[in-house]
């Protein structure tokens, strides 16, 4: 069989470097040639390609599917179950008390979104915390959007499906709670519970399309370990966005290696990475 080859030339990386950043924002550096590289290798074999010149005229032609697929084989998607514990925890014991209560008076469900959910270990952590809020509390509506822009992970969140060594949650009864343990040829892998899938629903959503098809109002948006990936104008329209789509009162939550310093904004920051729209 033949190879593609070990790298696109640099027409053909800047080709790729550029769609990429029109359709997702994500900066591809000049330093990431071989990255790009190892991350579509497999796909020009399944195409029959053995050059990156043939790939980008492929995707010159306007094939959307294609370049959709480009975007998912080049993000980074690592995550994992109560990623960055201590944001988990504020939402737990400090910012839900006082937010069920203002839903429950104001006779609405909480709105949550989880925007850059990958395979969905982060919108099933909330779902645990709102769920073991409601156990402890009065009884609320509640739901999660899950987000990605990619199909492939987004299939992986609604399956809800993972291996064993990757469900590492902070309380031993959460697994018998919201777990299904595999037998036979699904030993060595958990799926959450029907109970709490329903309450997740996945939404395929490039955080800079034209408008994102869910409400304005939500209470909570965690984007997380995402806006580290683009450039400071991005950030900034990105940011803006988040805010308008945040009811009074709400709060956003950023990965700890990233902040809104530098940015212009409204936000007011109550924690390291978490800020609130105010009132």
């Amino acid at each position: 069989m033949l190879q593609p080859d070990p790298e696109p030339d640099q027409r053909s990386y800047e080709f790729l470097a550029d769609l990429v950043y029109r359709r997702s924002h994500i900066r591809l550096g000049p330093d990431k040639r071989a990255f790009v590289a190892g991350r579509l290798a497999s796909r020009l074999r399944s195409l029959g390609l053995t050059n990156f010149g043939d790939y980008c005229r492929l995707l010159a032609t306007g094939n959307v599917d294609e370049a959709e697929r480009l975007i998912d084989l080049i993000s980074t998607n690592h995550t994992a179950f109560f990623r960055e514990p201590s944001h988990f925890d504020f939402l737990a014991r400090e910012l839900l008390p006082d937010l069920t209560r203002r839903i429950v008076a104001a006779g609405r469900p909480l709105a949550v979104w989880c925007a850059a959910a990958a395979s969905g270990e982060e919108a099933y952590s909330m779902a645990i915390v709102l769920a073991e809020h409601q156990r402890a509390t009065t009884t609320f509506g509640w739901s999660i959007i899950a987000s990605d822009i990619s199909r492939r992970m987004l299939e992986r969140c609604r399956r809800g499906v993972y291996e064993a060594d990757r469900v590492q949650l902070p309380d031993a009864s959460w697994l018998r709670r919201y777990f299904r343990r595999g037998f036979g040829e699904r030993d060595g892998f958990y799926r959450v519970k029907p109970e709490l899938r329903q309450q997740v629903r996945t939404l395929a959503i490039n955080l800079f399309q034209d408008e994102y098809p869910l409400a304005p109002g939500q209470d909570v948006i965690f984007c997380r370990n995402v806006m580290i990936y683009f450039d400071e104008a991005s950030r900034q329209t990105l940011v803006d966005r988040l805010f308008n789509q945040l009811a009074p009162g709400g709060h956003l939550f950023v990965g700890h290696a990233e902040s809104l310093l530098g940015l212009t904004h409204r936000f007011r920051q109550v924690r390291p990475a978490v800020y609130e729209r105010p009132a």
